[in-house]
């Protein structure tokens, strides 16, 4: 296993959007531990492959207290099962730092391949929805920062190529 390093925003690989895992093969399995031993050490509670510059549709998730309940969505797809929304405070490996409040549908069915490539269904509520929404936002390109003010997103961005650029030179 190999702790794979996070893309931070605001990286334009961030961007990218994610394929089809064709087959889940050794490979593919190699990934997902190893996206699990870097979600782990981040510390974090989800992993979308697109962080760590691979640009195929693999989420990695673990919202237990212990850390002890990992769980695997290939090639998730989303479905909104309400019209009802619930506010979360979202933070994200890629924005370290910074957390800031983003409102998504409160239930969603999921359906993708676990981490043996047999399908399965799941209809998520609370943590686990906001999360499995949050990864397929990366996998589509997209950020937890893009739901927030032009404002709001310029300052994080703003902050954090401050920040790179500190690292880069120190």
């Amino acid at each position: 296993m190999a702790i794979l390093n996070i893309l931070e925003f605001p990286d334009p690989r961030l961007r990218t959007i994610a394929k089809p895992v064709a087959v889940v093969d050794a490979r593919v399995k190699q990934l997902v531990e190893d996206m699990f031993e870097t979600m782990y050490a981040a510390p974090g509670i989800g992993l979308a492959a697109t962080q760590v510059n691979v640009h195929e549709r693999i989420v990695v998730m673990d919202i237990s207290e212990q850390g002890d309940e990992p769980r695997v969505f290939i090639n998730p797809e989303l479905e909104p099962l309400t019209d009802d929304l619930e506010q979360m405070q979202e933070g994200c490996l890629s924005v370290p730092g910074f957390f800031e409040t983003v409102t998504r549908p409160e239930r969603v069915r999921v359906k993708a391949l676990d981490k043996n490539g047999e399908p399965f269904e799941e209809i998520c509520e609370g943590l686990l929805a906001v999360c499995i929404q949050h990864e397929c936002d990366h996998l589509n390109g997209k950020l937890f920062v893009d739901y927030l003010s032009n404002l709001k997103r310029d300052r994080i961005r703003k902050k954090l190529e401050k920040l790179h650029k500190l690292q880069a030179n120190g």
